[in-house]
């Protein structure tokens, strides 16, 4: 089976949680596939960045390494949205959201 990671997934494992974490290790045991959007982690990155969770980061670099991040073109486009969101966040400007998800690399996921 193939696993697609979504924000609160990863945001539970970065925290942490008992029932993520086990499911989480039967995957890592049955070596299954584990995937997220380029969304996911724009969202996930963004949220860090903008509360200066360095530790966190890290974190979330590792499941990065076991979850495959699906690209929209390039993971460039991404980390600069997240500098340009946390950015604004700290300033206290409103929040928007450009992005849009879709299988752009025909992988089928489950």
């Amino acid at each position: 089976m193939t696993y697609l990671l979504d924000t609160n997934i990863v945001t539970a494992i970065l925290k942490n949680n008992e029932i993520i974490s086990q499911k989480l290790e039967e995957v890592r045991s049955q070596r299954e596939k584990m995937f997220m959007s380029c969304i996911t982690y724009y969202e996930v990155k963004r949220g860090l960045l903008a509360v200066n969770a360095t530790r966190k980061i890290s974190d979330f670099l590792v499941v990065c390494q076991e979850a495959k991040v699906l690209l929209l073109d390039d993971l460039e486009i991404i980390e600069r949205a997240s500098e340009i969101y946390a950015e604004l966040k700290r300033k206290g400007r409103p929040r928007c959201r450009y992005l849009d998800s879709g299988d752009s690399n025909g992988t089928q996921l489950r």
